[in-house]
This record gives C-alpha cells, sequence and structure tokens, in this order.
C-alpha cells in the first residue's frame, strides 16, 4: 500500500515539517511517520493512547510530530532497546498494537535497506534514491502486532519530595540522597572546575 498522506499532512507538508524540527533530512523520521499513521489507523478511536519508542533515533520525533504524545508530559516512553518499533496502547487497558520496521521487506527497496542496516558509508548514499524509495514504499515495508502492555509497569510515578542539596543548592528528588547526584559524583558532566566552581562562590 502506498500511502501519499502521513495523518493530516500531505506527504511533503510532513516532510518539511521533519526538516525544520529535525534539523536535517531524516530517513528514519519519514519511515517513522508511517509508522505513526499506520499505529493510529490501526487502534479503535476514541481511547486515550500512550507510546512506547524501542528507539532514542529519530522514532520519538515522529511520535511528538504527529501527537499529543512527548517526552516531557510523560505519555511517550523510550526504551533503549534498539529496535526501530513504535507500540500504541490503551493507558488503561493495555491493548495495543506494534509496528516495526520489517526487514524481510526491504528486498524490494534496496536503498532503504543499504540505509537500514548501514551495508555502505553515509557519503556513499543516494540521497534523492532513498527518499524516492520511501516516499514510494510507504506502509509496505512495516508489520504490525497487537500486544498486551502491563499498564502498571509504565505509569507514572507521583510527585516526590525535593530537596536543596547543601553543596550546590540546586533543587533536587529527595530520594536522591543527602546530597544531588552531581555533587555525589554519580552523574557528572561538567569539568572538575565547572563543579567547583559555585562551592568556591557559596563559601566565598
Amino acid at each position: 500500500m502506498n500511502l501519499m498522506n502521513i495523518g493530516s499532512l500531505s506527504y511533503e507538508e510532513y516532510e518539511n515539517r521533519t526538516v525544520a524540527f529535525h534539523g536535517c533530512f531524516s530517513p528514519g523520521l519519514l519511515i517513522g511517520g508511517f509508522m505513526v499513521d499506520l499505529a493510529l489507523r490501526s487502534l479503535p478511536g476514541g481511547a486515550l493512547y500512550d507510546v512506547i519508542c524501542e528507539s532514542a533515533k529519530c522514532l520519538p520525533d515522529a511520535v511528538q510530530l504527529l501527537t499529543p504524545c512527548s517526552i516531557g508530559n510523560g505519555w511517550m516512553k523510550i526504551l533503549k532497546i534498539g529496535r526501530f518499533a513504535v507500540t500504541f496502547y490503551d493507558k488503561h487497558t493495555g491493548d495495543g498494537i506494534r509496528v516495526y520496521l520489517d526487514t524481510e521487506k526491504l528486498q524490494r527497496w534496496p536503498e532503504i535497506r543499504s540505509w537500514f542496516l548501514k551495508l555502505v558509508p553515509k557519503h556513499e548514499q543516494d540521497t534523492r534514491l532513498l527518499m524516492a524509495q520511501i516516499k514510494e514504499a510507504g506502509c509496505d515495508i512495516l508489520s504490525t502486532k497487537p500486544v498486551l502492555i502491563d499498564v502498571a509497569r509504565f505509569q507514572k510515578k507521583k510527585g516526590k519530595p525535593i530537596s536543596i542539596c547543601p553543596q550546590c543548592n540546586e533543587a533536587y528528588p529527595g530520594e536522591h540522597g543527602s546530597i544531588c547526584r552531581v555533587c555525589a559524583g554519580i552523574l557528572g558532566y561538567f569539568s572538575e572546575a565547572d563543579v567547583l566552581l559555585p562551592q568556591k562562590m557559596l563559601v566565598a
């Protein structure tokens, strides 16, 4: 099946939005649009859905472009499994549909297959041909299967007390301990000088 629309958008409108949102042309984001559209068309209307992305690359952007589900509101979860698949499920019953890029269906689309399986270096890819094959293939390279999600596992956690770190004076989740994880040296991503600077200022 060759779909020329993705949700309420024409293919060209969606393609333009992906470039504006993602910053550049993204084959994964284009295919992700077809995946989201197929998932939504495969589910009963009127229900409230949450989403699980099995890859942190491209798929979350497609979900956020085409649905109200986002990382910020907690309606989308990202599992860094590395499989190019997305699941939409009823947030109350757990009934849902999983959509994935089916490698067995890529035989007809050699440029997509080469890109997806990283068979050739990026600079050797034929971008125009890749874009053309993605548009022509549409949902034909995808497969679906019904799933039942353990809703309790993915329910949004209730807010917990906030503490003020005695070392950096910044707010952090109190459940992390007596000081924040940066000051504890667990999740720091600054250089040592950057981390120590606020402490020196406080002492001064």
